[in-house]
């Protein structure tokens, strides 16, 4: 299984063009993947620098023929004449789909700084005969204290999957809602966390736990032992990122997964977006 995780920028590239088109045959270029998650994908907002369309779901499904395109808006409003307004993570897969999850993520007030709501995207996918939970999500860049909020929400759902992966609920009688779905333990946990190794966001999410639930370990530092963290964001739009390159998208896999890993790589060479994607494959 191939997986590529892309905070896209809405398709908006470092020479400050807005292509869709180019964003997906820059991943195509990478890996035939089984399942896309980016982040920053936006309806409704056409002011944002480059002049998104208004529907870039709708666009990205046409983009992707043979995929289940999910999309989760953590801002989530409508204009006075109510057109939506939407920005937020999306998962674009070829694989059957059992179950998805739209987590809101906390956004405790800290009004001295910017912000916005954020959101994490689950979704339980079938790849071969394994069940694998994948979780897309994108982290509050100004303020630290909503960053430790959502690192902290991230795991504690995460050890709920795990506790059901343990202990399946029951279900009714008759199949309905009541009859649960099978949670894997095994996961991957991607996107723009806009936290560089050692800020809390990042620090949180190594942590070990202390009730058996499975960890989550960096897979790219598994694969790179020994290296700095390659780059994933400031190396070609100096506009935005005027300080030196550094990593804040991660690929996280549960331990359980460490030995299917069989390549993750940061693909440093386009400049489609002000970050850069990273390739996962995994021996499923």
């Amino acid at each position: 299984m191939e997986l590529i995780s892309w905070n896209i920028q809405w398709g908006r590239g470092a020479d400050g063009r807005v292509d869709l088109g180019r964003s997906i045959a820059t991943m195509r270029g990478m890996a035939h993947a089984d399942v896309l998650c980016l982040q920053e994908v936006t309806r409704g907002f056409g002011d944002l620098r480059g002049s998104p369309g208004d529907d870039q779901v709708a666009e990205l499904a046409a983009l992707l023929p043979g995929y289940r395109l999910l999309y989760a808006p953590g801002v989530d409003r409508f204009t006075g004449t109510g057109t939506p307004r939407q920005f937020g993570n999306l998962i674009a897969t070829r694989l059957p789909v059992h179950e998805v999850f739209r987590h809101a993520l906390p956004w405790p007030a800290d009004p001295d700084v910017a912000s916005m709501p954020r959101v994490a995207l689950e979704a339980t996918l079938q790849a071969g005969a394994q069940r694998l939970r994948v979780i897309c999500t994108h982290l509050e860049y100004y303020s630290a204290r909503q960053r430790a909020a959502q690192a902290d929400a991230l795991r504690d759902w995460h050890a709920q999957a795990c506790d059901h992966a343990l202990r399946p609920g029951r279900s009714e009688s008759r199949p309905g809602p009541f009859t649960p779905e099978a949670r894997p333990s095994e996961a991957v946990l991607c996107g723009d966390f806009n936290s560089k190794p050692d800020d809390i966001a990042y620090r949180r999410m190594t942590e070990p736990f202390d009730d058996g639930t499975q960890e989550w370990r960096d897979a790219w530092l598994h694969m790179h032992p020994g290296q700095a963290h390659a780059p994933t964001c400031a190396i070609y739009d100096k506009e935005q990122w005027p300080e030196p390159p550094f990593a804040c998208d991660f690929m996280f896999v549960t331990q359980n997964l460490l030995d299917r890993i069989r390549r993750c790589e940061v693909n440093a060479d386009t400049t489609d977006s002000d970050h850069q994607p990273i390739l996962l494959s995994l021996d499923l």
